[in-house]
């Protein structure tokens, strides 16, 4: 029977049935692994801002704000805008995996996957170049 409100425990099914944690070892593991998927989902957030940026003839380090309504959009199909797709892609798979890692209902994924997504926004997205761009990284969107 699935879990349908926040425990605790060492006892946990991740994503696939083969995916079971029985030990303390194998919990740590399964921690450890969504803490770095969720910073590696955060990297990639990051890089597909900046072939965003690239895409749109922009280099990353110098990108002013600007009116979002008032930009005209490049019709360009460069390699940074197929880049920018293909990581769009891969970072919804893996945004999408994090959620249903969530919806274990167990504590300590749930920290491991905050703490591993507040680290690789530290790590990443939290320089001094703050960049204004406007996107929707829903999936769904």
């Amino acid at each position: 029977m699935m879990h349908m409100t926040f425990y605790w425990g060492r006892k946990v099914t991740l994503l696939f049935d083969s995916w079971k944690t029985n030990s303390w070892t194998s919990y740590a593991f399964t921690l450890l692994a969504c803490l770095v998927l969720a910073a590696f989902y955060q990297f990639l957030e990051d890089r597909r801002i900046k072939f965003k940026l690239l895409a749109a003839g922009r280099p990353p380090a110098q990108s002013p704000i600007e009116a979002p309504l008032l930009q005209r959009k490049i019709a360009g199909w460069g390699p940074a805008k197929f880049a920018g797709a293909f990581l769009f892609g891969i970072n919804s798979a893996i945004g999408y995996l994090l959620m249903l890692a969530v919806m274990s209902f167990n504590g300590g994924v749930f920290i491991a996957v905050v703490a591993g997504l507040a680290i690789g926004y530290l790590l990443y997205r939290s320089g001094g170049d703050d960049v204004l761009v406007v996107d929707n990284t829903c999936g769904c969107a």
